[in-house]
């Protein structure tokens, strides 16, 4: 089954090393930027308890969860360390010009 494309944020508004929260109809998602100027997209919400991980502190490729310091690879969704055990729900990302598109 095929997603939707939905237009997200502006590619120029996130700065590189930086991630931001955006709501999509009922998703939270993160939407990162990272260094190598890829941008990745997941859940906002962490799987341990609820916290926002745009909230968090982005290194590299790993976010870390603001409540209890569990982190996920943002590129995978794999959560990398207790008390994170599930991992996170990732999104296609797409670039269109300055226009970033997540596929829901």
């Amino acid at each position: 089954m095929m997603g939707q494309w939905v237009r997200v944020a502006k590619a120029s508004a996130i700065p590189k090393g930086s991630v931001i929260g955006v709501q999509v109809g009922e998703r939270d998602i993160a939407l990162y930027h990272l260094q190598d100027g890829t941008f990745c997209a997941t859940d906002n919400v962490c799987t341990h308890e609820f916290a926002r991980l745009s909230e968090g502190w982005l290194e590299g490729e790993e976010i870390e969860c603001p409540l209890h310091a569990g982190r996920f690879d943002v590129r995978t969704g794999e959560a990398l360390c207790e008390p994170v055990v599930k991992d996170l729900e990732v999104y296609e990302v797409r670039q269109e010009g300055d226009d970033l598109l997540v596929e829901i």
